[in-house]
Order: C-alpha cells, then structure tokens, then sequence
C-alpha cells in the first residue's frame, strides 16, 4: 500500500486493529524510511504515557501504557554481534506478551519466535510518500 506521511497514523491503527492478536512486529526499511516515525504512532495509538523517541543510542526504549503494559521500542542498529542482543535480555521481552516493535532486526532474526508482523517502509519517487507491504510471519 502506498501512504503519505500524514496518513502513517492512520495506517498504524490499522495495522493494530489487523492483527490485535499479535506483539511483535519488525519494521525494515532504509535510514530515514519513517520507521521511527511510524513506530512513535504505534506506540502513541497503544497509550505510551512517555514521549516516543528512538532508541538508536539507547538499543531499547520501554513506555507504560495503563491499556496494555509495557512497550518495548528497539532499535538494533548499533549491534555488531547477536550476543549484544541476548546480553541485553531480548528473550526476556520477546516472550513477555508484551508489544515489540524492533527496527533493524536483521542481526537478531532468527531469535524472534514466529508469528510476527514484518512491515517494510521503502521511500517512493514522492517524496512524501511510502510503500508499505505488512505480512505476517510464520514459518
């Protein structure tokens, strides 16, 4: 699906309202493709009660949502080992119930347990706009 920047919002609520069932999802996408941005709708849409912001230099940001508990925001950029990830307690989180929302996932893929929503942002001819294309993961 192709959305403006405005309509991320939107797009994210329905994202949630699809697949309600689900509270891992990994976004892709390329250096300033709005996967922060989306994920900061995201995790306004569930109720983080703390300013959403990324957790580039941090790796994990966790926000309290009086709804639905934590959310846990990670941002796996920096990593250099897989180690780094299971250092941190990733399986902690990713077994929680709880909603994960993980950028640049690609060095930790094969630790997240299936079924996960894998949503890739990639820039358009228009500068405003964004191609989304959401599936969910399961094998």
């Amino acid at each position: 699906m192709i959305v403006r920047l405005n309509e991320l919002e939107e797009t994210a609520k329905t994202i949630i309202s699809k697949y309600a069932n689900n509270r891992l999802f990994v976004l892709n996408g390329e250096m300033g493709a709005g996967k922060t941005t989306f994920a900061k709708y995201f995790c306004n849409l569930l109720g983080a009660e703390e300013e959403v912001t990324s957790p580039t230099f941090a790796i994990a940001n966790i926000y309290t949502s009086s709804e639905y508990g934590e959310i846990n925001h990670f941002d796996f950029y920096r990593l250099e080992h897989l180690q780094e990830a299971i250092d941190i307690g990733l399986d902690d989180y990713l077994y929680s119930g709880n909603y994960c929302l993980m950028e640049w996932a690609d060095i930790i893929i094969d630790l997240i347990p299936k079924p996960y929503v894998k949503i890739d942002i990639l820039h358009v001819d228009n500068i405003d706009e964004r191609e989304l294309f959401v599936s969910l993961v399961k094998e």
